[in-house]
């Protein structure tokens, strides 16, 4: 798409958004109910494009991206009319008589900038809030994920005006024109690198962002764990999407005393989720491009693989691979993973385990699997994370309830719900004057008898 085309787009945008078409609560609520039909009558187009780029089973790409996105759009619909409504507060006594209140606004024409990941779940989900909450959308998935791109292209473009919602394909000469224009929000979910470039060109127009990013979301397995279970709910988080999620955990902290166990149930685990043959599971996600294939193999070390480790050129396929030993030196644990591979550190004290999470930047995501709640809720409290689970792995991002969102260096906001809803809108404080009184304390010139009103008004 070309500069001027893409600024047409934005342009239309905003002219659509300033004939005041988007505020009703009752326009919102039915473009709601557009995008939730049209994403539900064309749940088999999607999956066959998830199939193509991702190599995502029918079952998991309804599992992680469609169906969450139905719900999420259902919540909304069912909680739109609070959100959207004025919000009463208390007015302070030196300001009688009066009311106060709260009023959302929706910022207007905004940016969705999506990945190639999940590309269904990251970019619906926040059009789903945008569209709540009343604004307008370009919205810009990724040229990594083409054939899922092209079905977000035709689903939108066939359920909305362009002027309303709107999706940009193409790839980083693309980006640039968008980054080039000014818009009323940017909400990008990729990776940090291009993260630092999305704000630093927000910042030329004094755009406000929302940055969903990543990092090395580390998992403890605590000696008092439920072993078994841990293992199969870390093979689940670790290997969802051939481990291509921003959530996985990273690496692995044992206990150096149940180590030996752990190792031998996540063995266990892999052969039965994905067979002893996982290269030729057709429902076992591929790599995304060649690109990410190679650097992904060039993270495993042979000396230190104890399962999998094999991969394939032609599929794009990496076995879900286990390393144990492993060392912070390794080159494994230089960068986000972003792949089937699991590193494997044993620690002898919890302090040591504690040193080795504080090293790395700040995470998406923190896992900590322990039957001592005591000690779960030190390390909620004491461990700077987005958001995480307690004796489970990345379920915590599945639910409208709660916001989602990173921090530090994995990123800054938050969405999903009523956080969704927020992230989109500029909250108005407003307070409304009565006409029947006036009191003379607040204007000059001063008298010492208000002293004493002054006061008692403000304390």
């Amino acid at each position: 798409m070309t500069e001027a085309e893409i600024k047409r787009i934005r342009e239309g945008q905003r002219a659509f958004f300033e004939s005041g078409r988007t505020l009703p609560a009752a326009f919102r609520k039915e473009a709601l109910e557009k995008l939730y039909r049209a994403v539900e009558n064309n749940e088999g187009l999607l999956a066959d494009a998830l199939k193509q780029d991702l190599g995502k089973s029918s079952f998991e790409g309804a599992m992680c991206e469609v169906r969450l996105t139905l719900s999420e759009i259902t919540y909304l619909l069912k909680h739109l009319k609070r959100f959207a409504a004025p919000k009463r507060v208390r007015t302070p006594l030196a300001q009688f008589s009066a009311r106060s209140y709260v009023q959302p606004s929706p910022y207007g024409t905004v940016l969705i900038m999506s990945p190639w990941n999940y590309p269904v779940l990251l970019t619906l989900e926040p059009l789903a809030d945008a569209i709540a909450a009343g604004n307008t959308a370009v919205i810009k998935p990724s040229a990594y994920s083409p054939a899922t791109s092209a079905a977000l292209a035709k689903i939108i473009g066939e359920t909305f005006p362009q002027e309303y919602a709107a999706v940009v394909q193409g790839g980083r000469e693309e980006n640039t024109y968008l980054l080039d224009e000014s818009f009323d929000y940017i909400f990008f979910t990729g990776s940090k690198a291009v993260g630092h470039e999305v704000m630093r060109r927000a910042a030329e127009h004094l755009t406000p962002v929302t940055l969903e990013l990543g990092g090395k979301s580390p998992c403890l397995i605590e000696r008092t764990a439920d072993i078994k279970l841990a293992a199969r709910r870390v093979v689940f988080g670790k290997y969802l999407n051939a481990g291509q999620t921003c959530v996985a955990p990273d690496y692995v902290l044992v206990d150096v005393c149940i180590k030996d166990e752990f190792v031998r149930a996540v063995k266990e685990e892999i052969e039965r989720q994905y067979s002893a043959s996982p290269l030729e599971n057709p429902d076992y996600g591929k790599l995304v491009n060649k690109r990410h294939f190679d650097r992904v193999n060039g993270l495993i070390d042979p000396k230190k693989v104890v399962h999998g480790g094999k991969s394939d050129n032609q599929t794009l396929k990496i076995e879900p691979t286990v390393m144990d030993g492993v060392e912070l030196s390794d080159k494994v644990m230089g960068e986000e993973i972003f792949g089937p591979v699991m590193p494997i550190i044993g620690y002898e004290r919890l302090e040591d385990a504690l040193a080795v999470i504080k090293r790395f930047d700040r995470p998406l995501a923190f896992y900590v699997f322990t039957r001592d709640k005591a000690l779960a809720k030190r390390l909620i409290e004491e461990t700077g994370f987005g958001g995480g689970c307690i004796n489970d792995t990345v379920i915590h991002l599945a639910t409208s309830e709660m916001g989602f969102g990173g921090f530090g260096e994995s990123g800054m906001g938050s969405y999903h719900g009523k956080a969704g809803f927020d992230t989109f809108t500029h909250y108005k404080s407003i307070v409304d004057k009565r006409l029947w009184i006036d009191l003379p304390i607040r204007y000059a010139p001063y008298k010492d008898s208000f002293v004493k009103l002054m006061r008692r008004f403000l304390k």
